[in-house]
């Protein structure tokens, strides 16, 4: 169950200008509320059409303990008033207003399509920010799905401005990529603490003997399910389950919402006695992302991908292209020629990857390359256990990252497609991915702009708010998957 992500509770203030009736506004305000599908939409009872009347509506919302609001224009409505809606409330505020057509076009006409010119030109005047859907003027019900459609863009933007990022030790040697200055953090509002090994390791000891150690082994044996994991690991991997969530809530100091970002090798497995793999997979899955070899904006976009998807994520290496067979023998067997060789790629890490996402193979295994690099070669693997491998199940994806640049410019790419239903015949927690025109965007977006090879996934299409979250959060460069026809600025138009 997802606990770490904020609940969003919606007001709507309708305002009016007044010079137009203020019934207009009153009563279009209702017919959205009518319109609306759920209970978490409270209807503000103060019209504003003044500086007064912006203060009461506001101090009402509050009470009514709102954190995202709907400022809507049901005619003209008053530039100052309703722009200062967004001022004085501290939470997301999206903006829209109301189509013709419910009244007759003399009395009943409200210009709101007008006064939403004026409401946007005012927001850019004041610095203020405000969300404007694509197309923000509609109908009573066309509102009310726009409200659907702000609910997980509120729910990031209220969770990032509330989130502490917790690290643990510096990057790996030769893992740079994965290193980008904090700066981007905190121009969206994201704290910040950094922490060495040596501090999660001697939280680590002090829950030695922890009495909820077994409850914890007893969960983990029941989720796996017998045979597909060590018994003599559990009690470790279950104390450090326990550290972590403890410190989470220790640390969390003014922020609701924490997220890590933790060094998982090369000291990690052979001083604690197991890779952490497993357990940042359960903690991912309520909704507490742990990122791997300490990728903060790996942690900050699997965490805004839970907001947005209300789902559990996980962070996976762009990691190598398909061999010619795997795609000649399964893929275009089962998708034609959907898609290209060079729009299909495996990802992979080394078992982060929540157990609700995998296939019914998944088993904690040992970890192949630090088998290799930490344990006597032709020894049976010891502390390089912990892994939760397998294939990753077949679903619809989105591909993202928000990233920080050396030069502390926030930037961020989006790409949707599918995890493929094809054995991928590998190791790790591991996927075919089906992305159209991935060659293309492999090489003019991750390859150009320097992105780094991990990559945060969301186990739906849910592209369009990862998009409005990234603009909301004032991200000037959001790259995305361009279809053939539409070169990128660097592609050869000879070739």
């Amino acid at each position: 169950m997802l606990k770490n992500i904020p609940n969003v509770k919606l007001g709507i203030i309708a305002v009016s200008r007044d010079c137009f009736p203020i019934a207009l506004s009153t009563q279009r305000r209702k017919n959205i509320v009518g319109a609306y599908q759920g209970d978490d939409l409270y209807e503000c009872p103060i019209t504003v059409e003044n500086e007064l009347d912006m203060l009461k509506a506001v101090e009402d919302v509050k009470k009514a303990e709102c954190n995202a609001l709907v400022v809507f224009l049901g005619n003209f409505g008053p530039e100052t008033p309703e722009t200062l809606i967004a001022k004085n409330f501290d939470g997301p505020c999206m903006f829209v207003a109301a189509a013709e057509g419910d009244g007759d076009m003399i009395n009943g006409r409200g210009d709101a399509y007008c006064g939403m010119l004026n409401c946007s030109y005012n927001l850019g005047m004041r610095h203020l920010k405000g969300y404007i859907p694509e197309y923000p003027v509609g109908t009573a019900t066309e509102i009310a799905q726009m409200i659907k459609d702000f609910v997980p863009v509120a729910r990031a933007v209220i969770g990032v401005s509330n989130l502490k990022i917790i690290t643990f030790g510096p990057r790996p040697q030769d893992f740079f990529a994965c290193n980008a200055p904090i700066k981007g953090l905190y121009e969206i509002g994201v704290e910040i603490e950094e922490n060495s090994e040596l501090d999660l390791f001697v939280s680590f000891k002090e829950h030695e003997n922890d009495p909820r150690i077994p409850a914890v082994c007893e969960e983990m044996a029941k989720e796996m399910g017998e045979g597909k994991y060590y018994p003599e690991l559990n009690a470790r991997m279950a104390q450090f389950e326990l550290t972590l969530l403890d410190w989470a809530e220790n640390h969390k100091g003014s922020r609701q919402y924490v997220a890590f970002a933790d060094k998982c090798w090369p000291a990690f497995p052979s001083i604690f006695g197991f890779e952490p793999c497993y357990v940042n997979s359960r903690l991912a899955s309520r909704g507490i992302p742990v990122a791997c070899e300490v990728d903060i904006y790996g942690a900050l976009s699997e965490y805004i991908g839970i907001c947005v998807s209300a789902d559990t994520v996980t962070l996976l290496d762009i990691n190598n292209s398909v061999p010619q067979y795997i795609y000649d023998e399964d893929i275009t067997k089962k998708y034609g020629d959907k898609y290209k060789l060079n729009d299909t790629f495996m990802g992979f890490h080394c078992g982060n990857t929540p157990e609700c996402k995998m296939c019914s193979d998944r088993a904690v295994k040992y970890q192949l390359i630090q088998h290799r690099l930490l344990e006597p070669e032709g020894s049976e693997p010891d502390f390089t256990r912990g892994t939760l491998e397998g294939d990753i199940a077949a679903s619809d994806i989105t591909f993202y990252r928000l990233q920080c640049d050396s030069q502390g410019v926030l930037r961020s790419y989006i790409a949707e497609g599918e995890i493929l239903d094809v054995p991928t015949r590998s190791f790790g927690g591991i996927a075919i991915f089906g992305i159209e025109e991935m060659g293309r965007f492999y090489r003019h977006v991750l390859v150009q702009k320097g992105y780094p090879h991990h990559g945060a996934v969301a186990f739906a299409h849910v592209g369009k708010y990862l998009f409005e979250t990234f603009k909301f959060l004032g991200v000037q460069d959001i790259a995305y998957n361009q279809p053939k026809s539409l070169p990128y600025p660097t592609e050869n138009p000879f070739v």
